[in-house]
């Protein structure tokens, strides 16, 4: 068949097929002939799609910023300490929640260390999201299956996932031990299978307990059949993780793992006040960029907590140039900051390296992205998914951020020996949440962070 037959039949072809849709919004023959009538490629044209159709688009992406060298040296740095790994698992929050307070006990007791379980607190979130989940399906019983809220709860049953105001009220609660005490275990580390089955038995026990409270059975009885469940879901978790100790021997260690003080008998909660990670909520104010609603407004996020009588998450709304202060301040008072970003965003995975100018995705396919940070937050473009340890900054002449440093979760083999580097330009479009101890906000900042918080759905796009 030549070359004008198969034109000929392609554009009748389309024209039947688009002539079968006739309701208002389809795509219409008049809008296929629009859409399909390309200008003829050039030959650079044609090599290009052969080159996308054949090849990575980052590979064929990469920009100016990964010619140039990884900065390696920083106007203001915390102490170093060793990169953990969270492995196959979405506990990010945790990991960099525990660096901080790691960081602030070798602070204040020099020439001693300490390495946190993330095991043993990633126990007591998920005993305690299996509690709150079962619970707000009590408290919304009344209400029909298909309601949002309802749905809610039982699509996110249970999650890897947290922010730092879990790492505090879970801390409050069941403290801390060492990792020698409670190490990590295949089902930590990869926690997909031991998700699967949580989640499936939380649903099962949702729709039992909905039947309970459509049923006006006494708030007693609903209460003990919940109870019930949740030891259920203990035994799960303690054959996943290992049952949590109650008490246990440790002696304190030098970086070199060299014990410098006597063995004694803990229990989770004198640890954590012997390391003084305790009365942390008192301590640290979470703050955000958040530039879809104004600034310097205090919100919070309906259900977004780890522990149903635990704080929501809650921050004060700032503009960048107020966090810029913030961190800086914090980093030359020598304290590490948790932090969260959208990290996959034009990120240089090999070399731990975050720039605007990593992939130039514009050129290659002749359009734009022109979206700003809150238009893509508005369109679930971009979201707050990653937290990390904010720990270095350099800065120019006047003072501005150039470049920023955290400590990743990701092993000490990733990126920069464990590190990722952020040029100043993506941290401002990417960065979103920090948690500052109060020492170093202003007092405005404390008053204005006192305000009747504004309140946000459970399905608002950031979180």
């Amino acid at each position: 068949m030549k070359k004008r037959t198969l034109i000929l039949a392609f554009a009748l072809g389309m024209t039947t097929l688009a002539g079968a849709q006739t309701n208002n919004g389809g795509i219409t023959a008049d809008m296929l002939e629009f859409i399909t009538a390309q200008p003829e490629k050039t030959q650079a044209q044609k090599a290009l799609q052969n080159a996308v159709r054949n090849n990575g688009i980052e590979l064929l992406t990469i920009g100016e910023a990964q010619r140039l060298p990884v900065p390696k040296t920083f106007s203001i740095e915390t102490p170093k300490q060793s990169i953990h790994d969270q492995k196959s698992s979405g506990r990010c929050w945790m990991f960099s929640g525990m660096n901080v307070l790691r960081a602030d006990f070798a602070a204040a007791n020099e020439g001693k260390v300490v390495e946190f379980s993330q095991s043993h607190l990633f126990f007591w979130d998920q005993l305690e999201k299996s509690n709150l989940m079962l619970q707000g399906i009590i408290d919304t019983g009344k209400k029909a299956i298909g309601d949002p809220e309802v749905q809610f709860f039982f699509k996110y049953p249970v999650s890897d996932g947290g922010t730092f105001c879990g790492v505090m009220d879970l801390v409050d609660k069941y403290g801390l031990v060492p990792q020698s005490v409670a190490p990590e275990t295949f089902s930590s580390e990869s926690t997909t299978q031991i998700d699967k089955i949580l989640r499936s038995k939380l649903r099962e026990y949702g729709l039992r307990l909905r039947k309970m409270v459509s049923t006006n059975r006494k708030a007693k009885e609903i209460t003990a059949q919940k109870t019930a469940m949740l030891k259920d879901i203990y035994r799960i978790l303690a054959m996943a993780y290992g049952e949590p100790v109650k008490e246990f021997k440790y002696a304190h260690v030098d970086k070199n793992g060299k014990a410098v003080s006597e063995e004694k008998t803990y229990t989770p909660l004198s640890f954590a006040k012997e390391c003084g990670a305790t009365n942390l909520s008192e301590r640290y104010i979470m703050v955000m960029n958040d530039p879809r609603n104004p600034y310097h407004k205090v919100y919070e996020i309906q259900h977004d907590r780890h522990t149903y009588d635990g704080h929501n998450w809650r921050y004060l709304n700032l503009p960048m140039e107020e966090i810029h202060q913030l961190a800086i301040a914090s980093l030359k008072g020598g304290e590490k900051m948790y932090s969260s970003y959208d990290t996959g965003k034009f990120l240089d995975r090999k070399r731990g390296f975050c720039s605007l100018q990593n992939y130039d995705y514009a050129s290659l396919f002749e359009t734009e992205f022109p979206m700003n940070k809150a238009e893509r937050l508005l369109t679930r473009e971009s979201a707050s998914t990653h937290a990390m340890t904010l720990t270095a900054v350099d800065l120019d002449k006047d003072g501005k951020p150039r470049f920023w440093k955290v400590e990743n979760s990701w092993g000490p083999a990733s990126g920069q020996n464990g590190c990722q580097v952020m040029t100043a330009e993506w941290f401002d479009e990417y960065m979103f949440r920090l948690v500052v101890n109060k020492k170093y906000v202003s007092v405005e900042q404390l008053r204005l962070a006192e305000q009747q918080p504004i309140m946000l759905g459970y399905d608002d796009a950031l979180f």
